[in-house]
C-alpha cells in the first residue's frame, strides 16, 4: 500500500518537475542547463511517478518505449549538424533563423536547441529504460 502523502505529493510534483525540465532545456544555450540536466530532472520526475503507481502506468504515461526515445534523440541531436553542411560550414557549426513569434517577439531560433533536444530525449530515453528495466526485473 503506497502512502498518500506520496502519491498525494507525486501528483502535484509530477507537472512541476516536467515544466522545470522544459525551462532547463529552454535555457540551456546561454545560461547553466541545457539538454542533459533538463532530461534527468524529467527522468527524475518519471521515477517519482513510479515510486507512487505502478510500472503500466508509468508506461501508459510516457506514451512511447524508452528505447525508441533514445533513438529519436540520436537522430534528432545527429541531423542538427547537417544544416551547417549546406551553408558551407563545418558539421555541426551553429545555425541561426531570426523570426517573429506572437508572444515573444524577436527570437533567435538555431540548431543548437535541436541539438539539447536530441540530448534532452536520449537521457530520458537511456535513464527510463534503465530504470524502468531494474523495477521490472524486480517483480
Amino acid at each position: 500500500m503506497m502512502s498518500l502523502v506520496l502519491r498525494t505529493t507525486g501528483y502535484f510534483l509530477l507537472p512541476l518537475l516536467l515544466i522545470f525540465s522544459v525551462f532547463l532545456l529552454l535555457r540551456g544555450h546561454d545560461e547553466p542547463g541545457g539538454g542533459f540536466i533538463a532530461g534527468l530532472v524529467a527522468s527524475a520526475a518519471v521515477c517519482l511517478h513510479l515510486f507512487f503507481t505502478d510500472i503500466a502506468a508509468t508506461r501508459r504515461l510516457l506514451h512511447i518505449d524508452p528505447r525508441d526515445l533514445l533513438g529519436w534523440g540520436l537522430t534528432l541531436a545527429t541531423l542538427s549538424g547537417i544544416p551547417a553542411v549546406f551553408m558551407g560550414d563545418p558539421f555541426f557549426t551553429s545555425q541561426w533563423v531570426e523570426m517573429t513569434l506572437p508572444l515573444l517577439g524577436e527570437t533567435k531560433v538555431g540548431t543548437p536547441l535541436l541539438f539539447d533536444i536530441g540530448v534532452y530525449a536520449v537521457v530520458v530515453g537511456s535513464v527510463l529504460a534503465i530504470v524502468l528495466s531494474l523495477a521490472e526485473a524486480e517483480e
